[in-house]
Parts: C-alpha cells; structure tokens; sequence
C-alpha cells in the first residue's frame, strides 16, 4: 500500500514552540506555491508552483515547476488541530489533463506532545494512482514533503523569520 507519512522520518517529525505553531498560515507563499483564493472547507483553490524565497536548496529544487498550475480541494479545516486537502500528485507533465485520475488525501495534523506540539503530514491514496506513474508520484512527493516540513521546521523549530532569508 503506497501511503506517505512524513512524520515518521527522522527529523521529519517537528516538535515546536506552541505559540509559534499556528502562525505559518499567512506565509503559505513561502512554501513554494501561491494561491488565487482563500482556504474553506469545500472550496476548490488553484494555484502554482513559485519557487520559495527563503531557502536556496528548496528553492532550486521547486524552480523546474515554476508557474505549473494545479488545483486542491480543502476537505478539513480545524484551527490549530487538523488542515488536509485532496489533490492531484505529482501532476507536472505540462499540457497532461489529471482531472480524469483520483487524487491523494494530503492530511496535516497538530498535536500536543510533552515538550510542543508535534506535526504530522500524512498523504494516502496512492494506490488508487495509475500504475504507470504511481512509483515517481510517491517518490517525488515524499522528497517534495520533507522540503516542505524543511521549511516548516526552519521557521517553527529555529524561530527563523521568513521574512529575514532569502534565496539571493
């Protein structure tokens, strides 16, 4: 069964500040993509791929997608406890139509632990991708996932500014 939780990689699982833990929200953008709307349970968000500012590694890595579109549709949202969404994984072949296949439930999930609060980033459906490219999709998502909780974990875990790094 092809399911990615990033949580259970080491140093993947971030336990952190809980006053800082749900302030990543306004800095979406930084993560690499941007968005035409705002999140609601239900609604369908497009946006693409801008590589982030804040960390060169990541940065390089995201600039081949840069400006791919690509759409998700919020499913949960329960402030400071759970955010997940559905969408098309790996879905970077420009001009291939992804609406026809299933899409993958991305779940990120806040939880007080002992010393912080732990997050979790969970991504299942994989095995309802298309054989042909089920492998790259879990493979590429799982490496995309830990630049994102990379990222994440510089802002949560180091109290790095966003707003203080660059890519220059």
């Amino acid at each position: 069964m092809y399911n990615l939780t990033v949580a259970c990689y080491p140093s993947m699982r971030l336990i952190c500040n809980p006053e800082v833990a749900h302030e990543y929200r306004p800095h979406r953008e930084k993560f690499g993509m941007k968005f035409d709307g705002p999140f609601a349970p239900a609604s369908c968000v497009r946006g693409v791929i801008a590589p982030t500012t804040v960390n060169a590694e990541v940065a390089n890595a995201q600039k081949a997608y840069e400006g791919l579109p690509f759409e998700i549709t919020i499913e949960q949202m329960e402030p400071e406890r759970l955010f997940s969404f559905r969408w098309h994984p790996y879905a970077v072949e420009r001009g291939v139509d992804y609406s026809i296949e299933p899409t993958t439930l991305v779940v990120f999930a806040l939880e007080e632990v002992a010393n912080g609060v732990m997050l979790t980033v969970t991504e299942s459906g994989f095995d309802r991708i298309p054989l042909a490219r089920r492998a790259k999709a879990f493979t590429a998502n799982e490496q995309g996932w830990g630049m994102v909780m990379k990222l994440i974990e510089e802002y949560l875990v180091h109290g790095r500014s966003f707003e203080s790094h660059s890519t220059a």
